[in-house]
Protein backbone atom coordinates (compact mmCIF):
# COMPACT_ATOMS: atom_id res chain seq x y z
CA UNK A 1 0.00 0.00 0.00
CA UNK A 2 1.32 3.70 -0.24
CA UNK A 3 1.04 5.74 1.78
CA UNK A 4 -1.72 7.94 1.10
CA UNK A 5 -3.93 3.96 1.24
CA UNK A 6 -1.90 4.18 5.01
CA UNK A 7 -3.20 7.25 6.24
CA UNK A 8 -7.02 6.84 4.72
CA UNK A 9 -6.86 3.75 6.98
CA UNK A 10 -5.69 5.22 9.85
CA UNK A 11 -8.23 7.87 9.99
CA UNK A 12 -11.47 5.51 8.47
CA UNK A 13 -10.20 3.29 11.83
CA UNK A 14 -10.18 6.49 14.06
CA UNK A 15 -13.59 7.02 13.00
CA UNK A 16 -14.81 3.75 13.41
CA UNK A 17 -13.93 3.80 17.12
CA UNK A 18 -15.03 7.10 17.27
CA UNK A 19 -11.77 9.26 17.72
CA UNK A 20 -11.45 12.52 15.63
CA UNK A 21 -8.79 12.57 12.66
CA UNK A 22 -6.69 14.68 14.45
CA UNK A 23 -5.94 14.49 18.56
CA UNK A 24 -3.73 12.10 20.46
CA UNK A 25 -5.75 8.85 21.62
CA UNK A 26 -5.62 6.58 25.04
CA UNK A 27 -5.11 3.46 22.39
CA UNK A 28 -5.28 0.96 25.10
CA UNK A 29 -8.96 2.53 26.08
CA UNK A 30 -9.99 2.17 22.67
CA UNK A 31 -9.24 -1.39 21.62
CA UNK A 32 -10.97 -2.58 25.18
CA UNK A 33 -14.10 -1.51 23.22
CA UNK A 34 -13.23 -3.82 19.90
CA UNK A 35 -15.79 -6.41 20.05
CA UNK A 36 -14.64 -10.06 19.92
CA UNK A 37 -10.96 -8.85 20.97
CA UNK A 38 -9.03 -10.51 23.31
CA UNK A 39 -5.79 -8.51 24.50
CA UNK A 40 -2.73 -10.28 26.22
CA UNK A 41 -0.02 -8.90 27.64
CA UNK A 42 3.11 -11.05 28.42
CA UNK A 43 6.52 -10.82 28.21
CA UNK A 44 7.65 -12.53 25.15
CA UNK A 45 11.38 -11.52 25.26
CA UNK A 46 13.91 -10.14 23.20
CA UNK A 47 12.50 -10.12 19.58
CA UNK A 48 9.17 -9.87 19.33
CA UNK A 49 6.84 -7.17 20.18
CA UNK A 50 3.48 -8.76 19.74
CA UNK A 51 1.51 -10.84 17.43
CA UNK A 52 -2.04 -11.04 16.37
CA UNK A 53 -4.16 -14.39 15.71
CA UNK A 54 -7.38 -14.09 13.95
CA UNK A 55 -10.42 -16.62 14.36
CA UNK A 56 -13.55 -17.14 13.08
CA UNK A 57 -15.36 -16.03 16.03
CA UNK A 58 -12.81 -14.00 17.91
CA UNK A 59 -9.19 -12.88 17.74
CA UNK A 60 -6.57 -12.30 20.01
CA UNK A 61 -3.76 -9.46 20.23
CA UNK A 62 -0.97 -10.01 22.43
CA UNK A 63 1.67 -7.61 23.49
CA UNK A 64 5.15 -7.81 24.94
CA UNK A 65 5.10 -6.62 28.03
CA UNK A 66 8.64 -6.38 29.01
CA UNK A 67 9.19 -3.54 26.41
CA UNK A 68 8.86 0.25 27.03
CA UNK A 69 4.71 1.83 27.32
CA UNK A 70 5.67 4.33 24.37
CA UNK A 71 6.73 0.60 22.43
CA UNK A 72 3.91 -1.18 22.99
CA UNK A 73 1.17 1.46 22.18
CA UNK A 74 3.03 1.64 18.96
CA UNK A 75 2.73 -2.51 18.48
CA UNK A 76 -0.91 -2.09 19.62
CA UNK A 77 -1.23 -0.07 16.37
CA UNK A 78 0.83 -2.09 14.30
CA UNK A 79 -1.15 -5.31 15.57
CA UNK A 80 -4.41 -3.22 14.67
CA UNK A 81 -3.16 -3.07 10.78
CA UNK A 82 -3.33 -6.56 10.96
CA UNK A 83 -6.51 -7.46 13.04
CA UNK A 84 -8.69 -4.55 10.50
CA UNK A 85 -6.73 -4.70 6.63
CA UNK A 86 -4.30 -7.23 6.71
CA UNK A 87 -6.04 -10.30 4.63
CA UNK A 88 -3.28 -12.50 3.97
CA UNK A 89 -2.88 -13.64 7.31
CA UNK A 90 -4.46 -15.35 9.99
CA UNK A 91 -1.81 -15.26 12.92
CA UNK A 92 1.30 -13.19 12.38
CA UNK A 93 3.89 -12.27 14.72
CA UNK A 94 5.93 -9.03 14.53
CA UNK A 95 10.24 -7.83 15.14
CA UNK A 96 11.09 -6.11 18.24
CA UNK A 97 12.60 -3.20 16.32
CA UNK A 98 10.30 -0.80 14.16
CA UNK A 99 11.08 -1.07 10.56
CA UNK A 100 12.89 -4.21 10.80
CA UNK A 101 10.01 -6.03 9.15
CA UNK A 102 11.26 -7.36 5.53
CA UNK A 103 7.61 -8.70 4.20
CA UNK A 104 5.44 -5.44 2.77
CA UNK A 105 2.92 -6.09 5.37
CA UNK A 106 5.11 -5.47 7.94
CA UNK A 107 5.86 -2.34 7.01
CA UNK A 108 2.56 -1.25 5.94
CA UNK A 109 1.76 -1.65 9.61
CA UNK A 110 4.69 0.11 11.07
CA UNK A 111 3.52 3.11 8.38
CA UNK A 112 0.10 2.71 9.61
CA UNK A 113 0.40 2.47 13.09
CA UNK A 114 2.74 6.12 12.78
CA UNK A 115 -0.08 7.67 11.25
CA UNK A 116 -2.85 5.76 13.84
CA UNK A 117 -0.82 7.65 16.67
CA UNK A 118 0.49 10.57 14.59
CA UNK A 119 -1.81 11.71 12.05
CA UNK A 120 0.06 13.97 9.83
CA UNK A 121 -1.73 17.12 10.32
CA UNK A 122 -1.56 16.66 13.80
CA UNK A 123 1.65 16.17 13.84
CA UNK A 124 2.77 19.11 11.52
CA UNK A 125 1.28 21.50 13.44
CA UNK A 126 2.77 19.84 16.87
CA UNK A 127 6.06 20.49 15.14
CA UNK A 128 5.40 23.82 14.14
CA UNK A 129 4.43 24.81 17.73
CA UNK A 130 7.64 23.51 19.38
CA UNK A 131 9.99 24.52 16.72
CA UNK A 132 8.83 28.29 16.71
CA UNK A 133 9.87 27.85 21.10
CA UNK A 134 12.94 26.60 20.17
CA UNK A 135 14.51 28.74 17.46
CA UNK A 136 12.94 27.13 14.52
CA UNK A 137 14.37 23.80 14.72
CA UNK A 138 14.09 21.05 16.46
CA UNK A 139 16.36 19.93 19.50
CA UNK A 140 16.25 17.47 22.22
CA UNK A 141 13.81 19.21 23.85
CA UNK A 142 10.77 19.37 20.81
CA UNK A 143 11.39 16.07 20.38
CA UNK A 144 10.69 15.07 23.82
CA UNK A 145 7.71 17.36 23.96
CA UNK A 146 6.29 15.41 20.62
CA UNK A 147 7.26 12.00 21.76
CA UNK A 148 4.97 12.97 25.44
CA UNK A 149 2.28 14.52 23.11
CA UNK A 150 1.64 11.59 21.05
CA UNK A 151 2.53 9.09 23.67
CA UNK A 152 5.69 7.54 21.48
CA UNK A 153 8.86 5.90 21.69
CA UNK A 154 12.11 7.95 21.25
CA UNK A 155 12.63 5.40 18.41
CA UNK A 156 9.00 6.04 16.74
CA UNK A 157 8.78 9.62 16.74
CA UNK A 158 12.61 10.15 15.25
CA UNK A 159 11.87 7.48 12.58
CA UNK A 160 8.65 9.64 11.36
CA UNK A 161 10.66 12.95 11.53
CA UNK A 162 13.41 11.33 9.54
CA UNK A 163 10.58 10.63 7.05
CA UNK A 164 9.16 13.95 6.96
CA UNK A 165 12.36 15.65 6.30
CA UNK A 166 12.31 17.47 9.81
CA UNK A 167 16.11 15.27 10.65
CA UNK A 168 18.96 14.13 9.41
CA UNK A 169 19.93 10.46 9.86
CA UNK A 170 22.63 11.96 11.85
CA UNK A 171 20.89 14.04 13.61
CA UNK A 172 18.38 11.40 14.80
CA UNK A 173 21.44 9.34 15.87
CA UNK A 174 22.34 11.98 18.51
CA UNK A 175 18.78 12.09 20.16
CA UNK A 176 18.76 8.33 20.72
CA UNK A 177 20.87 9.18 24.09
CA UNK A 178 20.24 9.28 27.01
CA UNK A 179 16.26 9.15 26.34
CA UNK A 180 14.94 9.16 30.05
CA UNK A 181 17.18 11.65 31.69
CA UNK A 182 16.41 13.97 28.38
CA UNK A 183 12.27 13.64 29.39
CA UNK A 184 12.94 14.16 33.36
CA UNK A 185 14.91 17.29 32.72
CA UNK A 186 11.72 18.64 31.25
CA UNK A 187 9.76 17.83 33.84
CA UNK A 188 7.97 14.76 32.62
CA UNK A 189 8.07 11.13 34.65
CA UNK A 190 9.79 8.31 32.99
CA UNK A 191 6.49 6.06 32.76
CA UNK A 192 6.85 6.31 28.75
CA UNK A 193 10.07 4.90 28.71
CA UNK A 194 9.52 1.68 30.51
CA UNK A 195 7.59 -1.27 30.81
CA UNK A 196 4.49 -1.24 33.00
CA UNK A 197 4.88 -2.88 36.49
CA UNK A 198 5.63 -6.93 37.04
CA UNK A 199 2.09 -7.68 38.28
CA UNK A 200 1.32 -5.66 35.15
CA UNK A 201 2.87 -7.32 32.62
CA UNK A 202 0.46 -10.95 32.71
CA UNK A 203 -2.95 -9.38 32.22
CA UNK A 204 -5.26 -10.70 29.90
CA UNK A 205 -8.06 -8.25 29.20
CA UNK A 206 -11.22 -8.59 26.43
CA UNK A 207 -13.47 -11.24 24.88
CA UNK A 208 -11.90 -14.53 26.83
CA UNK A 209 -12.99 -12.40 29.96
CA UNK A 210 -16.34 -11.07 29.04
CA UNK A 211 -17.07 -15.10 28.24
CA UNK A 212 -15.63 -16.66 30.88
CA UNK A 213 -17.59 -14.32 33.42
CA UNK A 214 -20.88 -15.21 30.89
CA UNK A 215 -20.35 -19.09 31.06
CA UNK A 216 -20.50 -18.74 34.64
CA UNK A 217 -23.07 -16.80 35.36
CA UNK A 218 -25.66 -19.05 32.81
CA UNK A 219 -23.96 -21.76 35.27
CA UNK A 220 -22.01 -23.87 32.39
CA UNK A 221 -19.13 -24.45 34.45
CA UNK A 222 -18.84 -24.53 37.84
CA UNK A 223 -16.78 -21.31 40.59
CA UNK A 224 -13.70 -24.04 40.47
CA UNK A 225 -13.63 -24.02 36.66
CA UNK A 226 -14.66 -20.26 36.73
CA UNK A 227 -11.31 -19.24 38.63
CA UNK A 228 -9.43 -21.81 36.55
CA UNK A 229 -10.54 -19.98 33.44
CA UNK A 230 -9.12 -16.53 35.05
CA UNK A 231 -5.79 -17.36 36.33
CA UNK A 232 -4.68 -19.09 33.31
CA UNK A 233 -5.73 -15.57 31.76
CA UNK A 234 -3.03 -13.96 34.89
CA UNK A 235 -6.36 -12.84 36.35
CA UNK A 236 -5.75 -13.98 39.84
CA UNK A 237 -7.06 -9.99 41.20
CA UNK A 238 -10.62 -10.78 39.91
CA UNK A 239 -10.31 -14.42 41.86
CA UNK A 240 -8.64 -13.33 45.16
CA UNK A 241 -9.76 -9.58 44.90
CA UNK A 242 -8.61 -6.16 44.41
CA UNK A 243 -4.90 -6.51 46.32
CA UNK A 244 -4.10 -2.50 45.48
CA UNK A 245 -2.88 -0.80 48.87
CA UNK A 246 -6.10 1.44 49.93
CA UNK A 247 -8.91 -0.47 48.13
CA UNK A 248 -11.84 1.41 46.01
CA UNK A 249 -12.03 5.26 46.12
CA UNK A 250 -15.21 6.67 44.79
CA UNK A 251 -15.13 10.21 43.19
Amino acid sequence: MNKIDLWTKANMLRNQLGEDPQSPIDIFSLVYTIDHLTVVFYPMGDRISGMCIKGQDSNVIAINSAMSVGRQRFSMAHELFHLFYDSNMATTICSKRIGAGKEAAEKDADQFASYFLMPPDALINAIKRFKEKEGNKLTVNSVVKLEQYFRVSRQAILIRLIEENELTEDEADSMRKDVIRSAICLGYDDSLYRPLSHQKQHMTYGYYIQQADEVFEKKLVSSGKYEELLLDAFRSDLVYGDSIEGGELID
